[in-house]
Formats: C-alpha cells, sequence, structure tokens
C-alpha cells in the first residue's frame, strides 16, 4: 500500500515525528523558522497530510495547492490561523492539540502575574548590571497578590485551571464565560459577573478566551480606563485580543499599573515603545514550552493526523461536520 506524504511545517518534538514515521513518508522544514507563504504553498504540494503551527497561514490558496489533502493538524490549541469555514465546506477536517498544555499555560499566567506584580525583571536588571547599591526601603515596591481580586476573562480549560490555582493566596474569583462554570463556582466560590464589574472589581485580569472577531481588540483603551490603577493585566491567549498600542498608552500614562504579556498582537514584533516600559513583562509565547507539554501536543497532532489518513474521525477534530457529510 502506498504511504501517506506528509509535510511538517516545522521541527517539532520526536516523539510525534517518530509515530508519522511508522506508516508515513514525513518531509519537515530543515529550518528553525516559519516558511514563506511561497515555501508553504510549494510544500504542500501532492501531500496527503499536514502539520502546521499558529504561523501557518491556511487559507483557500494553499488548499487549492494541494487537491489532496486529507487533514491539517494544528500543533496548537488555537486554530485561528486556519480558514476552517473553507476547510469545512471542501470537507477537510481539522484538528488542534488541547488538554497537554492547560497546566503549563496556567502555571505560565501565574509567572507573568507574579513577575509583574513584585517587579522580578526590573529587579533582575539591576541586580546583573551591578548597578544596586544595597536594600532600600523604597526599592522596587508592587504589588500585593494573596487576598486581592482574580478576574479571569475566558473560563475554559485554561481560565479554570489558573483560577483553581489562585486558592492558596485566597483570592476571590470572578469570571466571565458564556454559560456558568460549576467547577469555579464550587471549589473557589467565584461569580460570573458582566466584563464592565469584572475590569471594575479585578485586581490581577488574566485573559483566557480565543481570538474571534467579538474578543479581537476586547482589551482597548475603553477596557483600561474601566480598570484599577492598580491593577495588572495578564495575557497568555492571543495576541490581537490586546490592542497593544493602547496599552503601551495605558502603561505610560498609569491606567494600569502592569502587565505580563506571553503572545503579542503582530508577532514576532512588539508594539512601539512597549519594550522600554518597565511595568511590563515580555515573554517570547512560551507558555507551553515544557517538555512534557510540546512532546504531547506532538503526540496529538501525529495521532490526529494519522486518524484523519485513515478517513477515522480524529480525537480532536475541530469541525466534526465533516463527518457527517
Amino acid at each position: 500500500m502506498k504511504r501517506p506524504r506528509v509535510y511538517i511545517t516545522r521541527m517539532i518534538p520526536k516523539e510525534g515525528i517518530d509515530l508519522l514515521e511508522e506508516s508515513c513518508l514525513v518531509d519537515i522544514n530543515p529550518e528553525d523558522r516559519p516558511l514563506s507563504r511561497e515555501e508553504l504553498i510549494d510544500a504542500v504540494r501532492d501531500r496527503d497530510g499536514l502539520v502546521c503551527l499558529l504561523t501557518d497561514r491556511i487559507d483557500s490558496q494553499v488548499m487549492d495547492a494541494a487537491p489532496g489533502i486529507r487533514g491539517f493538524a494544528n500543533f496548537a490549541v488555537g486554530f485561528d490561523n486556519i480558514d476552517l469555514k473553507e476547510a469545512t465546506k471542501r470537507g477537510i477536517p481539522v484538528s488542534n492539540t488541547p488538554d497537554v498544555l492547560t497546566s503549563a499555560t496556567a502555571e505560565m499566567a501565574w509567572a507573568l502575574l507574579f513577575a509583574a506584580a513584585r517587579r522580578v525583571i526590573e529587579s533582575d536588571r539591576i541586580m546583573r548590571s551591578g548597578a544596586w547599591k544595597g536594600w532600600g526601603p523604597l526599592q522596587f515596591i508592587g504589588g500585593d497578590v494573596t487576598g486581592k481580586t482574580l478576574g479571569i476573562v475566558g473560563a475554559g480549560r485554561i481560565g479554570t485551571a489558573m483560577a483553581v490555582k489562585s486558592k492558596g493566596f485566597h483570592m476571590p474569583v470572578l469570571y466571565t464565560n458564556e454559560s456558568p462554570n460549576p467547577t469555579l463556582e464550587e471549589i473557589l466560590g467565584a461569580r460570573k459577573v458582566t466584563f464592565e464589574e469584572l475590569l471594575k472589581e479585578s485586581d490581577f485580569v488574566s485573559i483566557h478566551v480565543p481570538l474571534l472577531p467579538s474578543t479581537h481588540h476586547l482589551f482597548d483603551r475603553s477596557a483600561f480606563m474601566r480598570m484599577k490603577r492598580t491593577a495588572y493585566l495578564i495575557n497568555t491567549s492571543r495576541g490581537p485580543v490586546v490592542h497593544e498600542a493602547e496599552l503601551v498608552a495605558a502603561l505610560k500614562e498609569g491606567l494600569i499599573a502592569g502587565a505580563g504579556l506571553d503572545v503579542y498582537e503582530f508577532e514576532p514584533k512588539m508594539a512601539e515603545g512597549l519594550a522600554s516600559l518597565d511595568n511590563v513583562v515580555c515573554t517570547a509565547h512560551t507558555a507551553s514550552a515544557t517538555k512534557s507539554s510540546r512532546s504531547g501536543m506532538s503526540v496529538k497532532a501525529a495521532r490526529n493526523l494519522l486518524a484523519m489518513l485513515r478517513g477515522e474521525r480524529a480525537p480532536d477534530c475541530i469541525n466534526p461536520e465533516v463527518y457527517t457529510k
């Protein structure tokens, strides 16, 4: 039997590659960078399956270049890089990699929260520079965490995991979500509130929503103006959920106290002025960067694609209606 031809758009942990190579002919982008548009279109020609990343825009042009494609396995939880409507219209299943990075991303949100509130980066920088002159009672005074109100915007898997970890800090929890979250309400006594109330009452606002037309620039100047001047914004979801230029202005003007960001509106670039601010912590989209999470993502992507190639329902299919056509 002819072995399916698979392309992986960037090197991923070997566990997934090994699974695919057991039954497929696998080619991988040999360079540690995203493919250019032209390279991506050329790479998918005559392929049966593709493992792609958030940096790969999968649209009708890419699909036209691969008329025999039997599935797209996205190496990510998010899938806003894929034209899902077009894939569904063509009967092409698409999958993502949920669950395996939930804890890692929730932990990263907490790392950013503490780093921003306790001014860890500023303190580290001055120590490394040799400019520190010794302890002083007014140095690096930051925000308290214990007992402060945590606002969760989007109480899905990751938002729930992040909130539950607040229990040891005795933080009142508010959340916004399309539907009630019994887990948060039972474990933490959390309250489902409006977006406006959450902004007004929270000391820390952690974002955990997908990128949709309704969430694009959800956090803009008007949102920052409704937040406490002592509040911190944490984003480990999608960069364009935050209007980055308006965040820079808000941080400069003191509309909010600080921010912790792992994702950016125009990755890998940051908005002008963001890098020079002391009251923001910036990490390089590393929320899922643990060995178990990235290995798990690799295996999930491989298993999903193998199912698609066999004509079976992918375990993490995000457009299951293709199986009812």
